[in-house]
């Protein structure tokens, strides 16, 4: 098996904007690869780059070794499937998928053998000769896929091919998209600002901030063990609280909450007795202000023999099926807690309740200051 792509320090400017600040990166042959983060923090320039739409300013691209940043865009042998698509509205569906290899002056028992493999396999055989403004959302998106497949590429580019779909054709088609992409075994990058999307469809994932990469790994590893409070922040929800560490034992570090400006339950602000909690101590020291991170489905609702609770009022209650998620005020500020099938019970805006949980279930980041 091959190296896959590789790409070191890479670094792409636009006037005074620099879009990406040497990005170095690898991706496996057969994995499927996401880019995300917010909009405009470089993985669509990062993915053009590649593609030889966008020329980098510095740096290497390659694939098993080979350069490819030297060769054109038609000469990458990459397939490209676009936000719009893309297709030709003149052109048939079959004359769509057929483009790429008609370009190549491949010779046309090749190319009718190709298509027919590419449409079947988009199960779209039987729209061969329907136009686009024909199709739905998801075969237009399908037919792209096709085109960009057709050719046979050593990696497939995707760029938020999915943006343009309504919420529940978007899980549809990103299941048609992995079924795809495992049964050929095709390398593919993908980018979206969908965090779940990229949770969902990768092997890894790069979050991307500002041209940087703030963290690559698998998408479980990324979730539960962010490397970052922007990491933490973007991939799925988090809550925040800060503090300052105020001793230290037994491997586990005391950690004084800071106090929002409204308490519930008759708290006073300034109460710091009320606000402390305990977690694992992994170096921190005495005076070290701190940003824990605490996934909603980590607190509990009622939890008075948890390592840490924190008294509050529901302020907001939204029934998600088999989720509720609450919000929270505590003498911390508001926190939101996800709890999974009946046992939200009747909790309504303005109960008294008692949130609970484990230090270890906490991520803890000292001296950050940013990623609420």
């Amino acid at each position: 098996m091959g190296m896959g792509l590789t790409i070191r320090g890479v670094e792409k400017r636009f006037g005074r904007q620099q879009a990406l600040a040497g990005v170095d990166l690898e991706i496996r042959p057969g994995e499927f690869f996401s880019l995300v983060g917010p909009s405009g923090c470089g993985k669509t320039t990062l993915l053009r780059c590649v593609a030889g739409f966008c020329r980098q300013d510095a740096g290497e691209i390659a694939w098993d070794g080979e350069r490819l940043d030297p060769l054109p865009a038609h000469r990458r042998n990459l397939g490209m499937v676009f936000q719009n698509y893309a297709l030709f509205p003149h052109l048939s569906v079959r004359e769509n998928v057929a483009y790429g290899l008609r370009a190549r002056r491949q010779a046309p028992a090749l190319v009718r053998e190709r298509v027919g493999r590419a449409l079947e396999m988009v199960h779209l055989a039987h729209r061969a000769h329907h136009f686009p403004g024909m199709l739905s959302g998801g075969e237009q998106q399908r037919v792209a896929t096709a085109r960009a497949l057709a050719i046979e590429p050593r990696l497939l580019l995707m760029d938020e091919p999915l943006s343009n779909l309504d919420a529940k054709l978007r899980v549809e088609m990103r299941e048609e998209i992995r079924r795809m992409q495992r049964a050929l075994g095709i390398t593919t990058l993908y980018v979206t600002h969908d965090q779940e999307e990229a949770l969902a469809l990768s092997d890894r994932i790069a979050v991307m901030n500002a041209g940087r990469l703030e963290q690559v790994g698998a998408p479980l590893d990324i979730y539960r063990e962010p490397a970052t409070p922007f990491v933490a922040g973007f991939i799925g929800h988090t809550n925040f609280l800060r503090g300052v560490v105020t001793a230290v034992a037994g491997g586990q570090a005391t950690v004084s909450l800071q106090v929002a400006g409204t308490a519930p339950q008759g708290q006073e602000r300034g109460q710091e007795g009320a606000c402390q909690v305990w977690v694992p101590a992994r170096e921190l020291a005495i005076g070290v202000a701190v940003t824990i991170a605490l996934r909603p489905e980590r607190l509990s609702l009622g939890a008075p023999g948890a390592a840490n609770s924190l008294p509050g009022e529901v302020e907001e209650v939204v029934f998600l099926g088999a989720v509720t998620r609450m919000r929270v005020g505590t003498a911390a500020g508001p926190l939101v807690v996800e709890v999974h099938g009946e046992a939200a019970g009747d909790i309504k805006p303005g109960a008294a309740v008692l949130l609970g949980f484990e230090g270890a279930a906490a991520t803890v980041f000292a001296d950050a200051a940013q990623g609420g």
